[in-house]
């Protein structure tokens, strides 16, 4: 409230002004790192598992926090043969029969 009134004045005191900003500053200067580390860990984590799944170094993911390093890695993993195998095609298989055959005995 005291900041608002501050303002409100018709002239304000310098010395008032002067260390209202150095606060503001100073809090947005503690503030700002923590806001970087989300923003970077937005970005690394989910590149660092889609480097895994493609049979990719997971370390590639850190080119994110590199400027347009983010691009290269896009394109690396767009056009580069990603080194897993293919999934084996899902198809319906019958249940074994029961109660389970005796093995045929040869005569």
């Amino acid at each position: 409230m005291y900041s608002l009134a501050l303002f409100l004045q018709q002239e304000p005191n310098p010395a008032a002004v002067q260390q209202m900003v150095q606060h503001m500053v100073l809090a947005f200067i503690w503030i700002l790192p923590i806001f970087i580390l989300i923003g970077i860990a937005i970005m690394v984590v989910p590149f660092w598992f889609i480097c895994k799944k493609a049979g990719f170094s997971p370390w590639l993911s850190l080119l994110n926090i590199v400027p347009l390093g983010n691009l290269a890695l896009i394109y690396v993993l767009a056009f580069a043969d990603w080194k897993v195998a293919p999934a084996p095609p899902a198809y319906w298989q019958p249940p074994a029969p029961y109660p389970p055959q005796p093995p045929l005995t040869p005569q």
